[in-house]
């Protein structure tokens, strides 16, 4: 048998995408051809099936954003303009006019009591984000950046209610400048 050769992180951020646009229920194999360029045969081969391509699509959904974290902390001189950088971040992924949606949140909305094991690898992957997001907070407090009579367990939690709060209304279309001013007021949260 021919082990079919393409690159995978590739084919799984095509994949992703086609997933955040459409959603996995309105994604066909077709779709899933088209944007990865494989034939469904060859998807078949190497993920089973639709749905073990969006298990894989969400582990590189994980990975990215992972890596897109820690480079946007690494890159700041504090931890709160890390927290800034990021919430311009997200702000501007909802400001634009193709609004780029988190496939934890499509997918969470799409599988949440329907299928245990895609909801546990949602919620696995937000609890990593969380602790990511909490590990933050504590350096900062241990840097003296935020009060040391804060919570870091419950602003992490505060502030990834606040960020998937944001992606939900960017769809509302809001006027300009409105998520910017609710994304300071979060960010008003970690600093006061």
């Amino acid at each position: 048998m021919r082990v079919a050769e393409f690159n995978r992180e590739q084919v799984l951020q095509s994949a992703m995408n086609e997933f955040i646009a459409k959603g996995y229920n309105k994604t066909s194999m077709q779709d899933l051809k088209r944007v990865t360029g494989l034939h469904p045969g060859s998807l078949y081969c190497a993920f089973e099936n639709k749905r073990g391509l969006l298990m894989a699509a969400l582990e590189q959904y994980a990975k990215d954003r992972e890596d897109e974290f820690a480079s946007i902390f690494s890159a700041e001189a504090t931890i709160l303009a890390g927290f800034r950088r990021y919430l311009e971040h997200i702000i501007s992924e909802c400001e634009c006019e193709q609004i780029k949606d988190c496939l934890l949140q499509k997918s969470l909305s799409e599988f949440s009591q329907q299928d245990d094991e895609v909801e546990q690898a949602v919620c696995q992957i937000i609890q990593i984000w969380k602790n990511g997001i909490q590990t933050q907070l504590e350096l900062a407090q241990q840097r003296e950046e935020i009060a040391a009579d804060k919570n870091c367990q419950q602003l992490g939690e505060f502030f990834i209610m606040g960020i998937y709060g944001l992606r939900s209304y960017a769809h509302t279309k809001p006027a300009p400048g409105v998520l910017k001013r609710l994304a300071d007021q979060l960010y008003q949260t970690l600093a006061n």
